[in-house]
């Protein structure tokens, strides 16, 4: 036990303080937004907001610009889905949680190419030399630039996406030294399973009610 300990304090040794107390508020943000979205609560996004900015400075001063990048649009699409999750028509909000449809899901597919060019095409422009770890996050930052977006449309495959990305992303962070952030992770994909659940469990109360 006290290897891991050991294995996730290490690398804050030489952190400045400061950076370590954001990263510890990201945390607690992040992961009680991801507890919002299980529970379909609009406070997903305000509280998604702090973490995704809190990170997006982070990753910056780390280095890290396609994860940076990504934080920035969760910042974006974190306003656009308040708003859309906010629309009411009536006392009955208008977007219910459902399933994709095909048309959405080659959306989503173009999303994910989308978003994997972009990032690259980041990491060139400021001449990177492109590792493994970067060719995962260009990867993960697909998946989680297209799982962002099903989530703003309360699709239920919104949580399929955001399983896999933490899974691929929980090691990747660890290897970079930001064990609060793999730990934040590995916390993000127990949620997104128990999220899955509970939005199908509501999807298909609505189906057998409609």
């Amino acid at each position: 036990m006290s290897q891991i300990f050991d294995f996730f304090l290490e690398a804050y040794r030489n952190t400045p303080a400061f950076q370590i107390g954001l990263e510890a508020v990201a945390f607690v943000f992040g992961v009680a937004s991801v507890w919002y979205a299980k529970q379909e609560n609009i406070l997903v996004y305000p509280t998604g907001i702090i973490c995704t900015v809190i990170t997006v400075y982070l990753l910056f001063i780390n280095g890290y610009l396609g994860d940076m990048l990504m934080n920035f649009y969760y910042s974006v699409m974190s306003i656009y889905g308040w708003w859309n999750w906010s629309r009411k028509k009536g006392d009955n909000y208008l977007i219910p949680i459902s399933r994709t449809t095909t048309r959405e899901k080659y959306i989503g597919v173009g999303l994910f190419v989308l978003t994997m060019f972009i990032t690259y095409s980041v990491y060139n422009a400021f001449d990177y030399t492109l590792e493994i770890p970067n060719y995962i996050d260009i990867v993960t930052s697909g998946i989680f630039f297209t799982a962002m977006w099903y989530m703003a449309i309360k699709k239920l495959e919104n949580w399929t996406l955001w399983i896999l990305g933490d899974i691929i992303t929980i090691p990747l962070y660890a290897y970079r030294g930001l064990g609060m952030l793999s730990l934040q992770y590995l916390i993000f994909t127990i949620l997104a399973i128990y999220g899955y659940r509970e939005w199908k469990r509501n999807l298909d109360k609505n189906l057998q009610t409609a």
